[in-house]
């Protein structure tokens, strides 16, 4: 692949394809975006942290190759442009890469850079695990009992939205069609949207949460959908996804109304329950039978809301990682903003990109490193030598900056 401004280091390997898997050389190239604002400052502390977890756990035999891209205002003042193409082309060909927060730009141009990337890449689950880590501060009373993972729909609903501005004429010529031609009754100046939800978009994400359960010992997989209100776009995401359940995965999956009728609800060993909640009542049962969910599958907006509400549980959005992956191609990500007020600053808690770190190490099958760093945050944050996020809730901690925060975690590998 020729790159109009960036040139790939010598000395790494691609990650490949072969027969429909993915290969991972123990040198693999990675593409990664600093990002903006306080990205400058958890993306390096991030990159410190993985490199060490690399080196303790495969002693050199193991590295992750760093190639240096560009989006948002680092990709403006190179290119004078916010994504360029030289981007997008290197995470296609590199497939799995890490990302800090992106400033979008205001007043024309993309809509959002975290959008267009998951669009332009068809990386159409955004997967969002979320876990307490003993000693981080939380609102509830029983934190560790939430450990969900959930998949996002990431293409469609209000990602594929079509809006029309009440009082223009685009708008009262949709409202015309729909009153005059389908019966529909609408208030004149409404504003009109329309929130696309497709059998061929839903199953594929549904597919990619039960192998997801599969291949991570899950036992439950629960479809959330506003379809008692939305019977044709959420209630059909409910439908599809059952489909896609017994289709693909008849052998290993049962409804939950089997687990009762068949056995009793007492679920077999080897089995996957597939369940669905409206989504209303999943924001209440996070909170009240928050151990009950296991993998979360939902369309985009639910997700959206979802994710945030149990992040809150936990730490916040500082604790939380976030990803979005397609078939191959998979994008780590810090699932915050840029908090530009607090960038070169060195005083932001940088776990949620290290976290996204540890969902790309998963992915790459280097759990051993990847559960170092799970066990060096847990200790740093026992040990209450904290960012001012966590060390402003806790009893006795001390505040240290970001650098300082990710060396602790380093110190604490073991």
């Amino acid at each position: 692949m020729a790159y109009k401004m960036i040139t790939p280091p010598e000395n790494g390997e691609k990650i490949t394809i072969v027969d429909g898997e993915l290969k991972f050389p123990d040198n693999p190239i990675i593409p990664v975006i600093e990002g903006d604002g306080i990205g400058r400052d958890i993306m390096k502390a991030a990159r410190r942290v993985l490199d060490a977890s690399v080196e303790k756990s495969y002693g050199g035999k193991k590295k992750i190759v760093w190639f240096d891209v560009f989006a948002g205002e680092s990709a403006n003042d190179k290119y004078g442009e916010w994504l360029p193409q030289d981007t997008i082309d290197a995470i296609r060909d590199y497939i799995v890469a890490i990302k800090g927060p992106l400033t979008t730009p205001v007043g024309g141009g993309f809509r959002s850079l975290n959008v267009t990337l998951r669009q332009v890449l068809d990386l159409y689950a955004c997967v969002r695990p979320v876990k307490f880590y003993k000693g981080t501060p939380s609102p509830v009373k029983r934190p560790e009992k939430m450990d969900i993972v959930i998949f996002r729909e990431n293409t469609e609903d209000v990602y594929a939205g079509i809006e029309y501005r009440g009082t223009t004429a685009e708008a009262d010529k949709v409202r015309e069609f729909l009153v005059n031609e389908m019966g529909a009754n609408i208030r004149e100046n409404s504003g009109i949207g329309i929130k696309p939800i497709s059998a061929f978009g839903s199953k594929r994400l549904v597919v990619k949460g039960i192998q997801y359960a599969i291949d991570r010992g899950r036992k439950s997989v629960t479809l959330v959908h506003k379809g008692n209100i939305m019977k044709y776009t959420e209630g059909a995401f409910r439908d599809w996804g059952y489909e896609v359940a017994k289709e693909k995965f008849g052998g290993v999956t049962i409804t939950e109304d089997e687990l009762w009728e068949k056995y009793d609800g007492k679920q077999p060993e080897g089995k996957i329950v597939v369940k669905d909640r409206i989504a209303d009542s999943m924001f209440q049962q996070i909170l009240t039978r928050t151990d009950e969910y296991e993998v979360v599958c939902t369309p985009n907006l639910n997700g959206d809301y979802i994710s945030d509400a149990a992040a809150a549980q936990v730490g916040g959005l500082g604790m939380a990682a976030g990803a979005n992956i397609g078939d191959y191609i998979a994008l780590f990500e810090a699932t915050h903003g840029t908090a530009p007020k607090y960038a070169d600053k060195d005083v932001i808690n940088p776990s949620s990109v290290i976290l996204s770190g540890v969902m790309m190490l998963q992915y790459m099958g280097w759990e051993e490193a990847a559960t170092m760093i799970e066990n060096a945050i847990e200790k740093t944050i026992q040990n209450k030598t904290v960012t001012y996020d966590l060390e402003r809730q806790m009893q006795g901690a001390t505040k240290v900056g970001t650098s300082q925060y990710a060396t602790h975690i380093i110190d604490n590998m073991k």
